[in-house]
């Protein structure tokens, strides 16, 4: 959009020496559009740089991405910075491991599930090692599939997906193996339902463990001689007496938890379930004296001793004074399939010890699902041992549902096997501008985004799967408000009713609300609005040229009323800055009709630190030592953690008292902490899109 009062440029020549006669315009040419604030903006502004927006000639429209912590599987970008590729998807039924170590179907799980995960790189001179991985966001689709068939499972996958092999430790995908490739794998444990056997399995090995009990059949009172009756279990852990009171209620029996004192001082607050009435003493004594032959009643035994007497750290033990119970112990263990060995010691407490490396640990948690959750997270931050476990065949599979997760490590296991999300890392700087004002000033312009759209929508090769506006810059730039590119991109969107998701700084969101609310007729929009401080001075000094948050809440508040699913975004959370707030920045969305909310924290990644490390400087020199340092306690030391997933979390004591904080708030507030579930059942091709693909490309040229 050339303004007519520009000149014309000069005519250029060809140089002598010079392979090229010609010196076409640059296609990158600038476009003159007058700058315009936020809608609705009334704070004064300084002078500052002129934006200058650039015509970006690309003939593509979807990008898809990679990446672990972008929530996303394709975007359209009327302002972008770059594009990338590669979705990574699993058909749903695949088993994946749960940070409880139990394997379910990929398509229960959801956001806020915890999973078990690794280093997706090693850090220097050492192993990957397990991590929780928590789940940001997912996501279904109908893609191609291709059929993974190893030596021990069998995996229904996208060509992308990427899996770690055995002998070279790199990242291969699907489409890159071959017989004879060899993959890391643990074992899957297919669930055994949790039955009347094994509760009282459970029962009697948790009591048999850590349990007092006195009573004899037939007693009838205390007060004919006989002590006094009653069966107790003391602990410092509330889980397996929770679990048990679960399953005694099942067989009739009620009771609760109460403070124990055993007599003197304990390092931590104890609790008991006890019983003292002799009818549920009878029910309690066949819990206990009668043995069943059934694997479940074995699961639940050892499940329910080790709760009592397990310890796992250097190696996973049970101990226990008396031999012939360890002995009991050991041989139902090894009916199931594992092996102990026997650690006698004269006058004191023996032990059995499981025989076997990581994996065999994490079998064992996965057959008899013990309750105690520090016992399972021992297992966290240990070097990981995995199994080999050769490629016998890849093979087409068809289109298929597949579903699509985001991870906090980037890394989970799937079918067995060690995999992770996809992932790229768009910035500014691939397309030969810097992180810094360049990012806010040089901005590419795709003027013919919604007639691309409307093609690839329209197109018979398109699957419908959830669209974000968009992957690289928010869609709601100031220039929005003339062009409305993302308007006409929603409208193409809710015409064809493909799923939609948003994120976004902007008030002027809620100007788009009737199309919005066309899709979320259809269960197929979303909306997150980044919410980063409720202090107007902080939000002036830090991000200028997007609205106020009044303005960010009243844009909530526009699409809560038109029935939209509403969501706030906080972040990136500030440490020693801006994390105090989250509590006030999520009651304050949920007051203005929020039902869902998320975090992610600071990042500084390749040119970025020394620009923010100036700006706190120039704004807050007092505080610049505590962020900084705040933020060095999160990323191991460093400004920036690369690695997928920790990057937009943090690690160690601060960022767990981030989460909390987050978590807190967030259930007090009533927030849930995941998005709707996009569906694309609705997806349609209008009559007469068909026609569209055969028109003339003059429509759309650049």
């Amino acid at each position: 959009m050339q303004s007519p009062d520009d000149p014309a440029p000069p005519p250029r020549e060809a140089i002598k020496g010079r392979g090229s006669a010609e010196n076409p315009p640059n296609r990158f040419e600038r476009l003159h559009y007058l700058e315009e604030p936020e809608a609705g903006e009334d704070e004064e502004e300084p002078a500052r740089p002129r934006t200058l927006y650039l015509r970006d000639p690309s003939r593509t429209i979807l990008a898809t991405n990679e990446s672990p912590d972008v929530g996303f599987d394709a975007s359209v970008n009327p302002y972008r910075g770059c594009e990338h590729g590669c979705v990574y998807c699993l058909a749903p039924e695949t088993p994946v491991l749960h940070g409880d170590l139990v394997w379910r179907p990929l398509g229960e799980v959801g956001e806020g599930d915890v999973l078990v995960g690794f280093d997706e790189h090693p850090t220097p001179g050492r192993t990957r090692r397990l991590r929780p991985a928590v789940v940001e966001g997912v996501w279904w689709s109908r893609k191609p599939g291709l059929r993974l068939v190893t030596n021990r499972c069998e995996v229904l996958t996208t060509a992308e997906h990427r899996w770690l092999q055995w002998r070279s430790f790199r990242w291969s995908r699907t489409e890159q193996l071959t017989p004879g490739r060899v993959l890391r794998r643990l074992p899957v444990v297919s669930r055994n339902p949790v039955d009347e056997d094994y509760r009282a399995g459970y029962i009697a090995g948790l009591s048999l463990g850590d349990g007092t009990f006195r009573y004899e059949p037939g007693q009838r009172s205390d007060k004919l001689g006989f002590p006094q009756a009653y069966w107790r279990i003391a602990l410092i852990d509330r889980e397996p007496l929770d679990r048990i009171l679960e399953y005694l209620e099942i067989f009739g029996v009620r009771g609760e938890i109460r403070p124990f004192d055993p007599g003197h001082r304990p390092p931590h607050p104890m609790w008991k379930v006890e019983i003292r009435s002799l009818a549920k003493l009878e029910v309690v004594n066949k819990l206990l004296t009668v043995e069943r032959t059934s694997p479940g009643y074995r699961r639940g035994f050892v499940a329910g001793f080790f709760d009592a007497e397990g310890h796992n750290g250097s190696s996973l033990r049970i101990s226990q004074v008396d031999i012939g119970t360890l002995e009991r112990v050991r041989g139902y263990a090894r009916s199931l399939g594992f092996e102990f060995r026997l650690e006698a010691r004269a006058g004191r407490a023996s032990a059995i010890r499981l025989i076997g490396s990581i994996a065999e640990r994490i079998r064992f948690f996965s057959t008899f699902e013990p309750a105690l959750t520090r016992k399972r997270q021992a297992l966290f931050a240990t070097t990981r041992s995995l199994l080999p476990d050769p490629v016998e065949a890849i093979e087409r599979a068809g289109t298929r549902d597949v579903v699509d997760i985001q991870t906090s490590t980037g890394t989970f296991f799937a079918a067995g096997l060690a995999t992770h999300n996809c992932y790229a890392r768009p910035t500014h700087e691939y397309l030969g501008f810097s992180a810094g004002l360049d990012f806010e000033t040089r901005i590419l312009v795709k003027e013919d985004a919604p007639e691309l759209l409307r093609r690839t929508l329209a197109s018979p090769r398109f699957e419908p799967r959830v669209i974000a506006l968009s992957g690289v810059t928010d869609p709601y730039q100031p220039v929005e408000q003339r062009l409305g590119l993302t308007r006409r991109c929603l409208e193409v969107l809710a015409e064809f009713r493909n799923p939609t998701a948003i994120v976004t700084k902007s008030r002027l969101v809620a100007r788009d609300a009737d199309v919005l609310g066309e899709l979320a007729r259809h269960e197929a929009v979303s909306v997150h609005v980044s919410v980063t401080s409720l202090d107007p001075e902080l939000h002036r000094r830090m991000e200028p040229r997007a609205s106020s948050p009044r303005l960010r809440l009243e844009a909530i508040e526009a699409l809560a009323r038109a029935g939209i699913p509403v969501g706030a975004m906080v972040g990136p959370v500030i440490p020693g800055l801006t994390d105090h707030e989250i509590p006030g920045i999520l009651a304050a969305a949920a007051g203005a009709g929020a039902s869902f909310a998320s975090w992610i924290l600071l990042r500084l990644p390749f040119g970025v630190a020394p620009l923010f490390e100036a700006w706190l400087e120039r704004h807050y020199p007092e505080r610049k030592g505590k962020v900084l340092h705040r933020i060095q306690e999160l990323r191991s030391g460093r400004l920036n953690d690369p690695r997928f997933g920790s990057r937009m979390r943090g690690e160690g004591l601060y960022a767990e008292q981030i989460e909390s904080l987050f978590a807190l708030a967030a259930r007090r507030a009533g927030l849930a902490r995941r998005g709707p579930t996009l569906s694309t059942r609705a997806f349609r091709r209008p009559a007469g899109a068909q026609l569209a693909l055969f028109g003339s490309d003059s429509s759309t040229a650049s």
